[in-house]
């Protein structure tokens, strides 16, 4: 994708998209909000990341930097295929606006499992030979993880530094063994990720057949229990029980008095080097097959990133050292060629961020709820943007711009509804018109502004345990109304098809 191309889009994750099934997934309802951002005159859909969740259901901490979320992997198209018989609901159903993880996990696993049975007892012989080439493209990562979750399912979830010690430590022998015991277990696990790889590939084709692209987001840090912590614990900063001595984070800033201690292990940025950063490499291919652009989260912390003591609590102790900068993306950009990559540049940011994200020739990203606690000047004011930018009413961890608006201090509020000339009832048209009107090449908008919905709809609060991550819409929601409005801004700011805005001859 161009990322120099002047366009809008909206930010939906999967899991946000109706459906019968207690979660949006890859099914139906993905390939008709396609054919509704495509009526609307988007041409981006961006995503949070769509590897596996992990505590507290973030897709920010998943357990493979690799793999996709399994419970994306739509049912209709295995019920097509006569793998599986058609889905009966629990009792109730499930709860068409949230997704209640609880519930919906375990019966979806049941479902899956089904379909693998289904498929090891029903598939034809080309849909075998499809799934056996696949397995063997992506086995530099494939075969890590399937062995992974087969050792770690039946131990329920039991981090991997509790294992046997052969097997934590990889022991040749164990290994071998472990495959040979688990061996329908990983050919489970396998045969998921065939099936989401699949179905993403497809809707990847069919958006881009109708002129949209698909925008990914690549954490930067791993889950220290994680495939890739247990494949290549040399990478990481750990001891030699395979404990972390120090993890990731951010120091205390005006969101929090105790900063944020996010416990991921820190990478050995001298052994990535020593190898070309190939690891990071194969995640960048990886990522680009599901995708036309991503954004790296926490992209401050490539230019320089805060170690916190293990043993500490919270962020208040650290240090901040120096990251690998821009031969990093040198390497892979001299493996993968120019990369279509969007830096998230937010929090705590310092001159070398910025001169590692204009080396680079990245984007970063302007968030117009931040603009209104200044003056004229704030950076986050549309007047004061570059085109080398992607402008957003706000983000999957901020309010919603109608709750924003509710929670507001007076001074903000008169100010922003000053600059956009608007009020309570209007302020997402009038943040959504002021980012598609501004110089940003790129203009997103989080479905629930779009939708012009309050605080009880935001997808995350950071820092808060419990709740998130679980927001879905209805299409009944969606008016044509919405449709139309959304689709004459788009195109009267050059962004969308001009005849969108239907002028009379």
């Amino acid at each position: 994708m161009d990322l120099t191309q002047r366009c809008a889009g909206v930010l939906l994750h999967i899991t946000s998209l109706p459906g019968p099934h207690g979660i949006g997934d890859f099914g139906p309802d993905a390939y008709r909000f396609v054919d509704w951002l495509q009526a609307a005159g988007q041409r981006l859909w961006q995503w949070l990341p769509s590897t596996p969740i992990g505590p507290g259901d973030s897709p920010y901490q998943g357990v493979s930097a690799f793999a996709g979320s399994q419970w994306m992997v739509a049912l209709e198209p295995l019920v097509e295929r006569g793998w599986l018989a058609a889905p009966s609901l629990p009792p109730g159903g499930f709860d068409a606006l949230r997704v209640d993880y609880g519930r919906v996990l375990p019966w979806r696993e049941a479902q899956l499992r089904a379909a693998a049975a289904g498929f090891a007892a029903k598939a034809t012989v080309a849909d075998r030979a499809a799934y056996q080439a696949w397995c063997e493209s992506q086995a530099g990562w494939l075969d890590d993880y399937a062995l992974f979750m087969a050792i770690r399912s039946p131990r329920g979830g039991q981090p991997w530094w509790e294992w046997p010690a052969p097997l934590a430590r990889r022991d040749a022998a164990a290994l071998a063994a472990a495959r040979l015991d688990h061996a329908d277990e990983i050919t489970f696990w396998k045969f998921v990720q065939w099936c989401f790889d699949t179905q993403c590939g497809a809707l990847k084709r069919y958006a881009n057949e109708r002129g949209v692209s698909l925008m990914g987001d690549l954490p930067i840090f791993v889950a220290h229990d994680s495939a890739d912590c247990w494949s290549r614990p040399d990478l990481y900063l750990l001891d030699d029980d395979f404990q972390t001595t120090v993890v990731a984070g951010v120091p205390p800033d005006d969101l929090g008095p105790l900063g944020q201690r996010w416990g991921n292990p820190l990478y050995r940025w001298d052994k990535m080097a020593d190898e070309n950063y190939a690891w990071w490499t194969a995640r960048v291919q990886r990522a680009l097959t599901s995708a036309d652009v991503f954004r790296i989260d926490h992209f401050r912390g490539f230019a320089g990133y805060f170690e916190i003591p293990a043993e500490s609590p919270d962020a208040r102790q650290g240090r901040w050292l120096k990251g690998p900068g821009k031969p990093l993306f040198d390497a892979i950009e001299a493996a993968l060629g120019k990369l279509p990559i969007v830096a998230e540049d937010l929090g705590f940011i310092t001159p070398d961020v910025h001169e590692l994200r204009d080396g680079c020739g990245f984007p970063g990203m302007k968030i117009l709820q931040f603009g209104f606690g200044g003056d004229g000047s704030h950076e986050f004011l549309p007047h004061n943007w570059s085109r080398a930018s992607v402008a957003y009413t706000g983000t999957h961890d901020n309010d919603t711009v109608r709750g924003w608006w509710d929670h507001a201090s007076p001074r903000e509020r008169a100010y922003a509804g000053s600059y956009l000339a608007c009020g309570e009832h209007d302020v997402h048209w009038a943040m959504i018109r002021a980012c598609c009107n501004s110089v940003a090449n790129m203009a997103v908008f989080p479905m629930q502004d779009v939708l012009g919905l309050p605080s009880s709809h935001r997808m995350n609060i950071p820092g808060v345990l419990g709740g998130n991550w679980s927001w879905r819409f209805s299409w009944p929601m969606v008016q044509p109304e919405t449709t139309r409005v959304l689709g004459l801004i788009t195109a009267a700011s050059g962004r969308g098809p001009f005849e969108l805005l239907k002028l009379p001859c």
